[in-house]
Parts: structure tokens; sequence; C-alpha cells
């Protein structure tokens, strides 16, 4: 299977840094897991989109996108679960 590459939002980037640091840690892992496997077992498929999924990362959830023509995951959001879906 071919790696993916991985694109981070700007978003998404200005979210990362305003977790705590081992908040931070894992989440960049996760991320870095997706050019690997971009449908890791637990990701869900969100309603009302053709290629969003979301995986937990403890209170966490990365929202992503996948396009498997250019073999590219670009990720859109990052937040608490409480917050990430609005």
């Amino acid at each position: 299977m071919a790696s993916y590459s991985v694109w981070v939002s700007a978003t998404a980037e200005r979210q990362v840094r305003k977790l705590a640091r081992a908040e931070q840690v894992a989440v960049l892992g996760a991320i870095s897991q997706l050019a690997e496997q971009p449908r890791p077992r637990g990701c869900r498929k969100l309603a009302g989109y053709s290629d969003v999924f979301r995986i937990r990362v403890g209170a966490h959830r990365i929202i992503y996108s996948v396009e498997k023509q250019r073999l590219v995951v670009i990720v859109l959001k990052v937040g608490h679960r409480r917050d990430v879906y609005r």
C-alpha cells in the first residue's frame, strides 16, 4: 500500500498549538499514523460528507478528509469533542 501525504490546514495547526504538550504529542502521533493508514481502526465517517472522517485521541477529535486519487490526507480540524463539530 502506498504512503499518503498528510496536509494540515492552518486552522488545525492553530488548534494543535493551543493544546497542552501531552495532548499535542498524542494528536501529532495520530496524525502521522494517518500517512500509513488513512482509515485506522475506530475511525468514523461523518454524516453529510462523502469523504470526511474522524478519529478519537482521548477527549480530542481529529477531523480529516481523504483524497484517494492524489493519495492525500487533509487534516481539517482538531479539538475537544464538545467543540469540534460546531
